[in-house]
């Protein structure tokens, strides 16, 4: 048949239009970025020679098919080249890591950490130093930083650096300047697999400061620094989160608000996301299309000014990160143009692990790179879904954070297990601050030098902006349910990704999944609320009503209602802890309860029928308190403090108020001795009885016993001039001055080690085998949070059918692989506080259960 000609329209007739061609997402390189962000989690792990080996390996196999690619160029094999671009990007990857991971074990720090060694150190200050508090005396007295290493001196050797250290010292170390270069002493402990530094500089002093920062980095010191002072005035929270949403900096950010905002999510607004370079490149660009300037110069101008707001936030590998995925995020959303953004974002992110394979494993990179994936590609579609129903501004406005949040998600519950209610709403609501607090907070940085009054001028809006940012984050987080548990771990987050894309698919084709339940929607497609709906609206409620009264609109509505029923049901059998937090659904026949206080240890043995013995509070707040209102504890018969380390007896006042404590146990040694004093204050202000534990000593709670194994530093006999227990001064000592309790019920027996360590738990082993007969134990509470102090005697003579392991977020690796592994070996279950929350041991049939615990 011939082919027909081209159709010429007769006049006065309009051609008939083609359909408007749709340029497809460009893919090709996401499989590489893929690969190599595996690739880099691996290499990160292993040593030089593993990865030459692996690079060795990729070089070939890229060589053998670009030889196959060059042999059969006239027809190559289907996918080929693809690959070929997989390998180039894996190669790459393993070049940049193994140059680095060489470069490491050339460095005399890794050597040097692995034998424990004091050593002195020359290098310059990476990263702002930051405040923690001391989990041990409660006092914030410890200063983080990290240094990028020159030189590493010990055990007689000189050698060069090989890498960044973390660096743990007192107050003095917060006068180091970001870039100065210094030189310090202290002893070298070992990093963990994977870890971006080297090795970890435990301070002996402060440090040396050897030679300035640079001249630019001097004056970002300037300007960061007159900030904080053109913002004294403000009021108390707009004070606190302005230099972190401007520059990033949180040091005056306190607990609370910052709880506030990981609630709600809005941490990105001070962790300089790429969401505020979007808003310094938007900012400019439309300053300079304002000015009507060439091409050249918006190009050039745009660029000078990121290089300048890299330096003010300082060059960290996560801001060059969140400055480029903030550049693609905005050219994707802003251009409408997900086809080149998305093979922009994989170029970035091999780019970015060939320069640091570490980013691979920063929660921050995923994060930033999920929500960059998810802007680019989700935010138009759900704008244009979301248009016919709540308008056009709305809609891209309510997109943005939808888009993002249901892609970081299940991201989020691997650091915190709980899915945050309200992120979207609170995002919703925040975002029209956090322009203004960025645009006038940077612009405040830059005036307040030269000009104070104009940098106090400009910080009072920004501040105000700020103070609205944390006004939302704290009303959400009042609001109930602000944070809904969620089953932890792997695990938990394949789920919430499941449920995720199904309620996505649910919602997108709710058409489809209407017609197959057999209801027929009366109005179009992309129309919105229906025509009658909004003549009705405009009616009024009476004839709204009447308007509506349709039988297919029935069906669907009860359609859709059996659709929820049977989601809430099916998440209500599958995760009992997302319907109720963990700990109010206790069983009434527990035994042992271990409270999940976060980094610390609160453990309670039921005694009778709202009556506890219980073994430490955990660190302040009030965590230790809302776990025995949840196991209904109204009398605690005995309570033991094993030591006085903040993290053990910081949540007292929680404990005590509200409560009847029969008395109190302490340690013998009053270290830290202002601890001690304060928690001998507080128990003697609510009369409770206080006594000493001594080796032996022990009692009976109805039909509960309990006995001292082993207790610290004796005191001398007597009372003190007030009338309170004398304790020995303090000498360094007090985790192995922590009491040993070994407790009886009459379904099993517990064993808690407190804080103890090495030498005291070796001790205790000697003791334990010196009787007649070792005592066969059930539960143990592992010393220490699972310290890799740990040992392997006493676990093999305890052989615990349970190993109890309090811990949480924490900088110390608690609890250590080896401490795992170490009681998992003598045939013991292991339970974690930070992985399963609040959780209860149950004798049922004569075996011991767990209830509420799901990963251990």
């Amino acid at each position: 048949m011939p082919a027909s000609a081209p159709t010429i329209p007769a006049p006065g007739v309009a051609p008939v239009p083609t359909p408007r061609q749709v340029s497809a997402t460009d893919l090709r390189l996401v499989p590489g970025a893929l690969v190599a962000w595996g690739i880099a989690w691996w290499l990160t792990a292993a040593g030089a020679r593993t990865a030459l080996v692996g690079a060795a390996a990729a070089a070939g196999l890229l060589a053998l098919m670009g030889m196959l690619l060059l042999v059969r160029r006239a027809r190559p094999p289907r996918g080929l080249g693809q690959c070929v671009l997989v390998a180039a990007c894996a190669l790459a990857v393993l070049l940049g890591g193994t140059a680095d991971l060489v470069a490491r074990e050339r460095g005399g720090a890794a050597d040097l950490a692995g034998q424990g060694a004091t050593v002195e150190v020359v290098g310059r200050v990476a990263k702002e130093p930051v405040v923690v508090v001391n989990p041990w005396s409660g006092a914030s007295d410890s200063v983080r930083t990290a240094l990028d290493l020159t030189t590493v001196e010990g055990r007689g050797v000189v050698a060069p650096g090989g890498g960044r250290i973390g660096v743990l010292g007192d107050l003095a170390w917060g006068e180091a300047d970001y870039g100065a270069e210094v030189r310090a002493s202290g002893r070298l402990l070992p990093a963990g697999p994977g870890d971006r530094t080297v090795a970890t500089l435990v301070a002996s002093g402060p440090p040396v400061v050897t030679a300035p920062p640079s001249r630019a980095l001097g004056v970002v010191g300037v300007l960061r620094a007159d900030l904080l002072t053109a913002s004294d005035g403000l009021p108390a929270d707009a004070r606190a989160l302005l230099p972190g949403v401007a520059v990033g900096d949180t040091s005056r950010i306190d607990d609370e608000l910052d709880a506030a905002l990981r609630t709600t999510g809005l941490t990105h607004v001070t962790a300089v996301s790429g969401g505020h370079f979007a808003i310094v490149v938007a900012t400019v660009t439309a300053l300079c299309a304002l000015a009507r300037a060439p091409r050249g110069v918006r190009i050039g101008v745009t660029g000078a000014v990121m290089a300048g707001f890299v330096l003010l936030v300082h060059p960290d590998p996560s801001v060059l990160r969140a400055a480029a995925m903030g550049v693609v995020g905005l050219v994707g959303i802003g251009l409408g143009r997900p086809s080149r953004a998305v093979p922009a974002l994989a170029a970035v992110v091999v780019v970015l692990l060939v320069l640091d394979p570490w980013l691979a494993r920063s929660y921050g990179f995923v994060l930033s790179s999920v929500a960059t994936a998810a802007l680019v590609l989700g935010t138009q579609p759900v704008a244009r879904r979301l248009a016919p129903w709540i308008g056009k501004g709305p809609a891209f406005a309510l997109a943005v954070p939808l888009t993002a949040q249901l892609a970081c998600a299940p991201v989020l519950v691997l650091l915190d297990p709980s899915i945050a209610t309200y992120a979207v709403p609170a995002n919703l609501v925040a975002a029209p601050a956090l322009v203004p607090a960025t645009v006038l907070g940077v612009l405040a940085t830059l005036v307040a030098p030269w000009f104070p009054l104009g940098g106090v001028v400009l910080a009072w809006p920004a501040g105000l902006a700020s103070w609205w940012i944390a006004a939302v984050a704290r009303f959400f987080t009042g609001l109930p349910g602000a944070r809904v548990p969620w089953p932890g771990g792997a695990l938990g987050a394949v789920a919430l990704a499941l449920l995720t894309l199904a309620a996505l698919v649910l919602v997108w084709r709710w058409r489809h999944v209407a017609g197959l339940l057999g209801v027929r929607v009366p109005w179009s497609r992309g129309s919105g609320w229906p025509h009658t709906w909004r003549t009705a609206v405009r009616a009024g409620v009476r004839e709204a009503l009447a308007a509506r009264r349709r039988r297919a609109t029935l069906r669907l509505v009860a359609a859709w209602a059996v659709v929820a029923v049977g989601a809430v049901g099916c998440v209500v059998i599958a995760w009992p802890r997302w319907i109720a937090p963990a700990g109010r659904d206790v069983p009434a026949d527990w035994a042992v309860a271990a409270c999940d206080v976060g980094q610390g240890d609160g453990l309670v043995v039921r005694t009778g029928d709202g009556r506890g013995l219980m073994i430490d509070v955990g660190p302040a707040g009030d965590a230790a308190g809302r776990c025995l209102d949840d196991l209904g504890i109204e009398r605690l018969d005995l309570l033991v403090l094993t030591h006085f380390h903040a993290d053990h007896v910081g949540g007292l006042g929680a404990v005590l108020d509200g409560r009847q404590v029969g008395r109190a146990l302490v340690t013998g040694l009053g270290d830290p001795a202002e601890q001690a004093e304060w928690v001998l204050d507080d128990l003697a202000d609510r009369g409770v009885p206080v006594e000493v534990a001594e080796p032996g000593a022990g009692g009976t709670l109805g039909d509960v016993s309990w006995e001292v194994l082993q207790a610290g530093s004796t005191p001398g006999p007597g009372a003190s001039g007030d009338g309170r227990p004398r304790l020995a001064e303090a000498d360094g000592g007090a985790n192995d001055a922590s009491i040993a309790l070994r407790v009886v019920t009459p379904r099993l027996t517990l064993v808690a080690l407190g804080d103890l360590e090495a030498g005291g738990q070796e001790t205790l082993d000697r003791t334990l085998r010196a009787r007649a007969g070792v005592p066969s134990v059930d539960v143990v509470k592992v010393a220490h949070h699972g310290s890799r102090v740990q040992s392997a005697r006493l676990a093999a003579t305890l052989s615990p059918a349970v190993a109890i392991v309090s811990s949480g977020e924490n900088t110390y690796g608690h609890p250590t692989q080896e401490a795992l592994d170490l009681y998992a070996g003598v045939g013991a279950a292991v339970l974690r506080t930070d992985r399963c929350g609040t959780f209860a041991l149950v004798v049922r049939d004569g075996a011991l259960a767990v209830a509420g615990c799901e990963d251990g």
